[in-house]
């Protein structure tokens, strides 16, 4: 009987250490995500990122020749766990799925203005290759922050204005294919998510408003 207490008082300790220790882990990459400035890592030429969702599992290979500032910035994002627990907030059918703005206010405030320099577009946007999303005009390519999107179809017409792939779907794009579609284009031109009230709100506005969205359980690098 003592034998059996003891196991399981020991038991007990190391749940509770690794609750602990996945506690402070998650804090630190909070933290670290506060302030983008200091997220400067350079990431390595090619590497793999495995997103674990609620549609599936997929995985994008990065080539950082491609668009160095794109895949540098979607390194350390990766790596400090940006996108885990984070919706697909548009996806339009034969054209593109898009994500990238967090589930939790405060990083929004924090990343919306945290823009990258410009890549020339070496690559087309074709099926399954992922781009930064920007805003329209001139000033587009200057405008990338952390929101991004996986290519459909053939979107070799967004070449022309600016939007530079950084990686592409190297496994699993019938996962992507099947990421929840139904709500359609953003507010106020379509029925879906209006990117203001979710850069305000989080997930809390999607998960009451558009509760069929699917998400990011866990992205991370592949080792």
């Amino acid at each position: 009987m003592t034998n059996r207490l003891n196991f399981v008082t020991v038991l007990t300790i190391a749940l509770i250490l690794a609750a602990v220790s996945l506690g402070l882990g998650q804090a630190g990459a909070n933290a670290a995500l506060k302030n983008p400035g200091a997220l400067k890592e350079m990431a390595p030429a090619m590497y793999k990122v495995d997103f674990d969702t609620s549609a599936g599992t997929f995985v994008v290979e990065v080539h950082r020749d491609w668009a160095p500032n794109g895949a540098d910035r979607f390194y350390n994002l990766v790596k400090n766990g940006y996108f885990d627990n984070l919706r697909f907030f548009r996806v339009i059918p034969n054209f593109m799925v898009q994500f990238g703005i967090s589930g939790d206010p405060a990083l929004n405030s924090v990343w919306r203005e945290a823009r990258i320099p410009r890549d020339p577009v070496k690559q087309s946007n074709t099926r399954g290759y992922i781009t930064y999303a920007m805003q329209g005009g001139a000033q587009g390519p200057d405008t990338r922050t952390a929101q991004v999107f996986i290519n459909f179809g053939d979107n070799s017409q967004l070449d022309a204005q600016g939007f530079a792939p950084f990686g592409r779907v190297a496994r699993g794009m019938d996962i992507v294919d099947k990421i929840y579609s139904g709500y359609g284009e953003g507010a106020p031109s379509g029925k879906g998510p209006d990117q203001g009230r979710l850069q305000a709100e989080g997930n809390a506005y999607l998960m009451k408003d558009f509760p069929k969205l699917d998400y990011i359980k866990k992205a991370t690098i592949e080792k």
